[in-house]
């Protein structure tokens, strides 16, 4: 990977590493580690390992919070729904991790860079690497602003959707008018920030919703709109 392109991973997700060789880590897969014999590359799955840990942590801390009156068992099932291969390929997708992962010439070949058990240990490591980078709370707020947002509850334990995505959606097809988010309300210290955001769609308050980031506030607030309009 070139250095522009991590630049341009950093910029994107609001990130910066002050160790660019864990983030080049994070992101070699071991086959090419493999054709690269002669140098001192060092593929991801160590990282993975760390990263695995660390999401089980903070998804555990978060549903614990999230939902106080479930039992243990049944926080249980939703981790598992949330750590599991295809759930975190989601997000290895949604993030376009994959276009930086860099791969042995016969990995490429057969389409590993969209492989969901590759993208699945990808974005493992890539939380390994701002946890040793940046501490856990960094993690934690890389997570509530890219992870967390998209969870939803239901029946059978959670369910990963970008509510903002389909609200755009439903509101073109249906020609609602255009869609906005407004913060309402700022509250709580620098270090503990609540953000407020209202949903608008078309001249009308659809939704809204609280978060600790913008992004999570809007999440759940496009959530609650898309809900809202669904009944209708």
């Amino acid at each position: 990977m070139k250095r522009d392109t991590f630049h341009e991973l950093q910029l994107r997700l609001e990130l910066k590493f002050k160790q660019i060789k864990l983030l080049k880590q994070a992101f070699t897969h071991t086959s090419y580690v493999n054709e690269h014999k002669h140098g001192s590359i060092e593929h991801n799955e160590r990282l993975e390992f760390l990263g695995d840990a660390v999401l089980q942590l903070l998804v555990s801390e978060y549903l614990f919070t999230t939902y106080p009156q479930r039992p243990e068992g049944e926080l249980t099932r939703m981790r598992a729904s949330l750590v599991c291969e295809p759930s975190l390929a989601q997000f290895a997708e949604r993030l376009e991790l994959g276009a930086h992962v860099l791969l042995g010439r016969g990995e490429e070949q057969l389409g590993g860079r969209h492989r969901p058990a590759l993208l699945a240990d990808l974005f493992e490591a890539f939380i390994g690497a701002i946890f040793l980078d940046a501490g856990i709370e960094r993690t934690r707020l890389f997570l509530q602003t890219h992870m967390f947002p998209f969870i939803e509850s239901n029946d059978n334990g959670l369910l990963v959707k970008d509510f903002k995505s389909k609200l755009q959606e439903r509101a073109q097809h249906y020609g609602l008018g255009s869609v906005e988010y407004r913060i309402a309300e700022e509250r709580g210290p620098a270090h503990d920030r609540e953000f407020v955001v209202d949903v608008y769609v078309g001249d009308r308050v659809c939704g809204s919703g609280v978060g600790r980031t913008k992004k999570e506030a809007e999440q759940r607030a496009a959530s609650q709109a898309w809900h809202s309009l669904s009944a209708e």
